[in-house]
């Protein structure tokens, strides 16, 4: 039987980026392993996102409170741990995640089985690279996630990574709610997964706004460090 995928997409306001994403998602030709389902978790948008989302995809989340980023995606992994998925890939709504590359991270995971593979902008500097002081702040949480876990993670705030069983299950029950991505790799390394980076091409943004300000970049990096810090104290 093939490896059942679920394909996680969390959305806030993301009507413009939506469309085109699920049209290159269920266009996509996997390799016969893998069987893919896409769910949609719409977190209390203000605009069309959950109606253009159920016209592409039969799984849409429609969460009734904006919970933010990491209770969207802890929705998603509590889907695919309660509906049997073997593996659970997010790929940010905002189009920044292209579908074609998704095959790296099953070619990896297939090769290594490693429970975390995150795709990286930086290994290689391929397609879209941030702003300079954004890459400074993902600089530093490199560091700070290597100091604490001796896991060299150069873009610790990717949003496009796949999670195995394991992983899965640690996430729908645990995952951080404001900074996620680079906290959870503390959560993971603590847990004893083998978590691993591979490069990939990203993209700017296809519609939308992020929701790190210019502005709010240092209070996210003070924030952040806070969290992972009482990650890795955290029983």
């Amino acid at each position: 039987m093939p490896f059942k995928l679920l394909i996680v997409i969390p959305c806030y306001n993301e009507q413009d980026s939506l469309p085109a994403l699920l049209a290159e998602l269920k266009s996509l030709a996997l390799p016969p392993a893998f069987s893919m389902d896409i769910a949609v978790v719409n977190d209390c948008s203000k605009d069309a996102t959950v109606e253009v989302a159920k016209k592409h995809t039969d799984i849409v989340l429609d969460l009734p409170v904006n919970l933010g980023i990491g209770g969207a995606m802890q929705t998603g992994y509590l889907y695919a741990f309660q509906h049997g998925y073997d593996l659970a890939v997010q790929m940010d709504g905002d189009g920044q995640h292209p579908p074609y590359e998704l095959h790296k991270l099953l070619q990896h995971w297939e090769a290594t089985k490693a429970s975390v593979v995150i795709g990286s902008r930086f290994i290689v500097k391929q397609g879209f690279q941030s702003s300079a002081l954004r890459r400074t702040g993902i600089g530093y949480l490199h560091w700070l996630n290597k100091f604490f876990t001796g896991i060299h993670v150069y873009d610790s705030t990717s949003g496009f990574r796949l999670f195995d069983r394991k992983a899965i299950a640690i996430a729908a029950g645990n995952y951080p709610d404001e900074y996620p991505e680079p906290e959870s790799i503390i959560i993971f390394a603590k847990a004893g997964l083998a978590v691993e980076e591979i490069p990939v091409a990203m993209r700017e943004r296809q519609g939308g706004q992020s929701s790190i300000k210019q502005f709010a970049q240092l209070y996210y990096i003070v924030k952040v460090t806070i969290a992972m810090f009482f990650s890795f104290i955290r029983k």
